[in-house]
């Protein structure tokens, strides 16, 4: 038997290399979850703006309760209170909503690769569709079973629309009030319908007065 190997000095050294070898490989094994970690992220943001932009028909008002039901009930990636912040901030800029909702959550989620992954997802199918489908369209827009099938869709977008604008209005109502919430939703109406106002402008003009003469906080007597 080797003597040197009975060295206290020795048996340190070998202890300390095999404890350097497990954190190596520790750390190694920290590295790839955080990296699959990553990549299902990445996956998850994919995979929600994918099944809301394929099913979305008609675009933007039908996207928006599936976008919210990805977003905020399934991987609650935001509050319903930010998600509808965020779909009137949208109103008031230009291009689609699905795009702007889609950038901003992906951004906000995992950066700039998360905003390249959620845009993939809204874009790409819609692109391929377009290609694939338009000629078929074209082609038997004159059909009865067509016609039908666009026309059977729109009542369920129409129920989808009113169910997200009932979560907004319960969520208003907690810091109006039902009163100052009815009052807005009538005066809206008659802005964007008899006096045909853009919604653009009203939104933006909404948000300027919250700007100037913000809401008072809970607790304060003045």
């Amino acid at each position: 038997m080797r003597t040197e190997s009975l060295q206290p000095g020795n048996f340190i050294l070998r202890q300390q290399r095999k404890q350097l070898g497990v954190w190596l490989n520790d750390s190694r094994i920290k590295k790839r979850a955080a990296q699959k970690s990553a990549l299902v992220v990445h996956w998850d943001l994919f995979v929600a703006f994918f099944r809301s932009g394929i099913v979305s028909f008609g675009g933007g008002p039908s996207g928006i309760p599936l976008i919210e039901a990805e977003v905020v009930k399934r991987y609650q990636w935001m509050t319903l209170e930010e998600f509808g912040d965020l779909v009137a901030l949208s109103n008031a800029l230009p291009g689609p909503i699905n795009t702007k909702l889609a950038g901003y959550v992906g951004w906000k989620v995992k950066g700039l690769t998360g905003l390249l992954a959620a845009l993939t997802a809204v874009i790409l199918p819609t692109v391929v569709l377009m290609i694939a489908l338009l000629g078929v369209l074209v082609r038997f827009s004159d059909q009865r079973w067509v016609r039908g099938m666009t026309q059977a869709v729109l009542p369920v977008v129409g129920v989808l629309m009113a169910q997200l604008t009932w979560k907004f209005m319960k969520n208003a109502q907690k810091g109006l009030g039902w009163t100052i919430s009815l009052i807005l939703v009538g005066l809206s109406f008659v802005l964007m319908k008899v006096l045909h106002v853009h919604p653009a402008i009203l939104i933006a003009l909404t948000l300027l007065i919250v700007l100037i003469k913000p809401s008072k906080k809970a607790g304060d007597s003045k």
